[in-house]
């Protein structure tokens, strides 16, 4: 399915090097407001404590989030939990408060909220050593995720495909971290199974892309590399359009309308998107013809028979 069709192949490959240049500067920011700032990791990772409160009927977030930011704790994160009557609510550790007073200092807090009243059902504590275990598997998953992909791409395309792809993918999540650093917006685990959702969301366009590089290469051997890489590219961007564009108008919904719970998970994911599509196209693409992709690893060479002398 198309909705139109680029009838001359766009030059992209000629401003390989600009694309590239590009990519490096977003890469090295990145990697500087990582370094210099930081992820601000939510109760997951640094430990807190959970407190599960439920209420007769209906309750809005909004004056909850006010009463507990009055109450000392303006970093609390409040979402429905089951139903719109369970509330679960998510409190950093605080040095001046015993843990075991957390659930009364709450419901305290809760009692200044024109409505039903609160009952306490759960109070349960997250130690710093779970957080630290969370961290380091959500690394061990990335790390997993990239050598899965490189080992798919190597035994479907080629090795060079598969080098260029797992770059592309490993710039897409530095940029991502960069972005949460920068803003030091909460980075939860939401936002980590967002990451490894753009991981295989671009990896999807990337193959798109390669496939059709292959079969250009098979079948029209009177272009360059290059040429079969633009060719291959301006070939699938009504695809691209239709399919990243149908997804990033239900990730924007998400964003501007699914709330306080999923609005970093959807800000995640609308950055990845986009640099997704970029990386996979425009970074990928050039670094495989840099490392020398060529007709010879997909088309076979018909040798001649040489005549016998008598």
């Amino acid at each position: 399915m198309e909705f139109f069709r680029i009838k001359k192949d766009i030059p992209f490959m000629r401003y390989a090097a600009v694309f590239n240049v590009i990519s490096v500067t977003f890469f090295a920011l990145a990697v500087f407001f990582l370094a210099y700032r930081g992820l601000n990791l939510s109760v997951e990772f640094t430990g807190g404590t959970l407190v599960e409160v439920s209420y007769a009927e209906t309750i809005p977030l909004e004056p909850l989030r006010k009463a507990l930011a009055d109450g000392g704790y303006p970093e609390a994160q409040v979402q429905h939990f089951g139903s719109s009557r369970d509330v679960l609510i998510r409190l950093p550790n605080r040095g001046d408060i015993e843990l075991s007073r957390v659930g009364d200092h709450v419901k305290e807090a809760l009692t200044k909220i024109e409505g039903p009243e609160a009952s306490i059902r759960r109070v349960e504590f997250v130690g710093p050593q779970v957080g630290k275990e969370l961290a380091a598997n959500g690394a061990m998953a990335l790390l997993v995720v990239i050598i899965g992909i490189m080992l798919y791409l190597a035994m479907r395309f080629e090795w060079r495909f598969a080098v260029a792809t797992a770059v592309a993918n490993f710039h897409d999540v530095i940029i991502i971290l960069g972005f949460f650093a920068l803003f030091q917006w909460e980075f939860s685990l939401a936002v980590l199974a967002a990451v490894l959702a753009v991981m295989g969301y671009s990896i999807n366009e990337a193959v798109i892309v390669f496939d059709r590089v292959r079969e250009v290469f098979r079948k029209r051997r009177d272009m360059s590399t290059p040429e079969v890489i633009n060719h291959a590219i301006t070939r699938t961007i009504s695809r691209t359009v239709i399919t990243h564009g149908s997804t990033q108008m239900m990730v924007l919904s998400m964003l501007f309308f699914g709330g306080e719970a999923l609005h970093y998970f959807a800000v995640a994911l609308t950055i990845g998107i986009c640099f997704g599509i970029y990386s996979s196209v425009l970074v990928a693409s050039p670094l495989a013809m840099w490392l020398g992709v060529s007709r010879k690893q997909f088309a076979k060479t018909k040798e001649q028979k040489q005549e016998a002398v008598v």
